[in-house]
């Protein structure tokens, strides 16, 4: 029985943390419509422009670092641009359940686990600028910015409960570490994106409108996710 919960799963996790997690997420839908592998020729070229679409910041940014128009600071400009694709497409991730329901569009969920992980791609990349190529590889560094400067305190500390995320975003994970407590483990992402909200406010010296704007997103989708569960217990 868990074996067939996995395999219903399959292709649609898209870290489920991102998602509530409803015995049956679409009306007259069930979690059947949501498993199966993208077979029509339509689904791949979604698939293959979701794809694109999250690559392109990171082509946009290495074009612009390769023509020096990067800013005064391009290093900077780099490290926080590269965070900032992460945390939008975390924020995306978490979007894509109300839009499906919304638009009525379960094919929507398939493209969580693709958006998510490159999110973690990106946050992956923002670290290891950051280490590589801001501080040249200097752990002691690392380890005073860490401990002294809030906002790196914040980032790290999203980015290490990332990575159990990460990890378990396999449907052999989900196998593994049954259903129950796989979701549970992956509601961290509602812990996660708030640190990163406040890791990025805490970053920027001038304007502070970006993360604010995130915050509100994140509010706004929080909000939408608990009138939705109220008023499915409500209709049960």
């Amino acid at each position: 029985m868990r074996r067939l919960e996995c395999l219903r799963l399959h292709d649609a996790v898209e870290w489920r943390a991102v998602v509530s997690p409803p015995s049956q997420p679409f009306p007259h839908q069930g979690g059947r419509a949501l498993s199966r592998r993208p077979s029509k020729p339509q689904d791949k070229l979604v698939y293959a422009a979701v794809w694109l679409a999250c690559f392109a910041p990171l082509v946009w940014l290495a074009w612009r670092a390769f023509s020096g128009d990067l800013g005064a600071n391009p290093i900077e400009t780099l490290i926080r641009q590269i965070g900032v694709w992460g945390l939008r497409l975390l924020l995306v991730g978490l979007a894509i359940t109300p839009a499906a329901r919304i638009l009525r569009k379960p094919r929507l969920v398939r493209f969580r686990r693709t958006i998510g992980l490159f999110a973690f791609s990106y946050i992956c990349l923002h670290l290891l600028t950051y280490i590589g190529v801001d501080l040249f590889f200097d752990w002691g560094q690392l380890v005073k910015d860490i401990l002294k400067r809030p906002f790196i305190t914040l980032g790290m500390a999203a980015f290490v409960l990332l990575i159990p995320l990460a990890v378990t975003s396999t449907n052999g994970m989900i196998q593994r570490l049954g259903r129950a407590t796989w979701q549970r483990l992956h509601w961290l992402i509602y812990l996660i994106v708030p640190l990163g909200v406040a890791h990025y406010y805490l970053l920027v010296k001038a304007d502070h409108r970006p993360p604010l704007v995130y915050a509100a997103v994140f509010t706004a989708l929080m909000g939408w996710r608990f009138c939705d569960a109220w008023q499915r217990r409500t209709r049960s």
